[in-house]
């Protein structure tokens, strides 16, 4: 008797392999949704991954985080120890997510189904298309500040949003229109444009990077006293919460593609290293500035800010490379959310997708540019918020990992009772429960603030030692592991030789 698992009856999701793929071949757009990638289509090497994770780090976003580092009372040398710890850590485990994904052949959400059901993985899905839609926002708004400092230099005019309204609108769907027109595309077209893109644009923003450094006054704050301990904490967590985390959900979705046989050490390093050497430059020059000129930590737009510090000749360039590198890490986020909206049930094509992407990024940016006063508070209160619920998952993915060697690719498309992943009532207790309660936890010790007097969000145990050291999302991250590995996490799984066997028997 033929279960529903091996049903002949299609499955929602397989609607979406009705096109084939063209991957390699930039003139077509690639019409593979959330379904695995045959073996025979997978051509990825590490070396591409390396260039998607340093194109998507040279983002000028660097700058308010290594303008907080300073304002939690780092000097220069812890803020840049800081950095390099917070960011080569946190994408390592970008890159060993990226794991699950040569051996899934699938976006990492669409695996997680596997470890959650497919009920219960609406729950993470959902936090992770509100985080890729988040930084959307923040590196759309600041890519518009970008151009209108742009367009201010070539007119003499102010760089105030508020103050050119209908101005504000065009940069902002300038930027979500170049965005679209790579993330749409697909996989092969992203690979080459970031790695192009790369050269010329970090070439750029290490021309800035030397002239700051050979006009710095050093002297002034390069032999200040170090922060206290506790203040470093907070900036390893600041750096791990607003780089690594943000991006873990999209481990898998890059490394789809990827050989069979690329090794992990290679898929690990192409994430840490790739991502960690622009991190350490772009966060360490926001120190560097901010330690010199302490206005930049509390401006509203932080690309004017920086821009009014230096020469027009140094501006110029300063500018073009802001807006690249802010354009080449929305190329990834937007297709990644394309991928986590598919996921989600929203079963449309993952091209048409993005149009979600869009009308939630231009919403956002234009309330954060002409209504909002205020960029950092919201901007770090959200990367603090957010880290919580995505290290629950990335605990529970990881413990997962330990013991998976494959994935059964029909059951991660099939949605109906009795599949593969459907669990209990399509909820896998285990991993649902774990994820949840580690959610909790961590948001007992979570104090979201955008100042001193405004807080949006203080758990009853915030006052405590971690919630004051901003480690509610370390918490999180431990909670929900331990417990998935107590419920069984750890099992051995061969999840496609099962499937195969189910067939055969049936």
């Amino acid at each position: 008797m033929t279960t529903a698992a091996t049903s002949t009856t299609p499955a929602p999701d397989e609607r979406l392999l009705e096109a084939p793929i063209e991957h390699g071949v930039l003139s077509h757009v690639e019409q593979r949704g959330i379904e695995p990638v045959p073996a025979d289509k997978r051509n990825g090497t590490p070396g591409q991954l390396f260039w998607i994770w340093f194109a998507a780090n040279i983002s000028i976003l660097g700058i308010p985080l290594g303008a907080t580092l300073i304002a939690l009372g780092l000097n220069l040398w812890q803020a840049v120890l800081a950095t390099a710890i917070g960011a080569f850590g946190s994408f390592a485990v970008v890159g060993v997510i990226s794991v699950a994904g040569r051996r899934g052949g699938a976006p990492s959400l669409t695996l997680s189904r596997a470890i959650f059901g497919v009920r219960g993985n609406a729950g993470p899905t959902l936090v992770s298309l509100v985080s890729r839609l988040g930084w959307e926002t923040v590196t759309t708004l600041t890519g518009a500040f970008a151009l209108i400092s742009l367009y201010s230099i070539a007119t003499g005019t102010t760089a105030d949003a508020k103050a050119h309204p209908v101005l504000t609108v065009v940069c902002i769907v300038i930027f979500v229109a170049l965005t679209v027109v790579v993330s749409a595309t697909g996989h092969a077209f992203l690979l080459t444009v970031q790695k192009w893109a790369t050269w010329v644009f970090g070439a750029l923003t290490a021309l800035v990077a030397l002239y700051l450094a050979t006009t710095v006054d050093w002297s002034a704050f390069i032999g200040n006293a170090p922060g206290p301990a506790s203040a470093f904490v907070v900036g390893i967590g600041t750096i791990v919460a607003g780089t690594g985390v943000g991006w873990a959900n999209s481990g898998a979705d890059m490394a789809r593609y990827q050989k069979l046989s690329v090794k992990t050490r290679s898929l690990v390093a192409s994430a840490s290293v790739g991502a960690g050497i622009p991190l350490v430059v772009v966060i360490g020059l926001g120190s560097a500035l901010t330690a010199g000129n302490s206005s930049i930590a509390t401006a509203s737009d932080p690309i004017a800010a920086v821009h009014q510090s230096l020469p027009t000749w140094v501006s110029v360039p300063y500018l073009i490379a802001a807006f690249a590198g802010l354009l080449m890490s929305n190329h990834i986020s937007m297709y990644s959310a394309g991928l986590t909206t598919i996921t989600l049930g929203v079963r449309i094509r993952r091209v048409y997708a993005v149009v979600v992407d869009i009308v939630v990024t231009i919403t956002g940016s234009i309330y954060f540019m002409l209504i909002s006063d205020s960029f950092y508070g919201p901007f770090i209160s959200f990367i603090s918020v957010l880290a919580v619920p995505i290290t629950a998952w990335i605990g529970c993915f990881l413990v997962d990992m330990a013991g998976r060697r494959s994935y059964d690719a029909h059951g991660l498309l099939d949605l109906r009772p009795g599949a593969r992943y459907w669990y209990w009532h399509g909820i896998s207790l285990a991993g649902t429960g774990s994820w949840l309660i580690g959610l909790v936890v961590g948001l007992l010790f979570m104090s979201a603030k955008i100042s001193d007097t405004e807080v949006w969000f203080a758990g009853p145990l915030s006052h405590t030692w971690i919630g004051t050291n901003g480690l509610a999302w370390l918490v999180s991250l431990v909670v929900a592991a331990g417990l998935y590995a107590l419920f069984g996490g750890l099992r051995r799984k061969d999840d496609a030789a099962a499937a195969l066997a189910a067939g055969a028997a049936a």
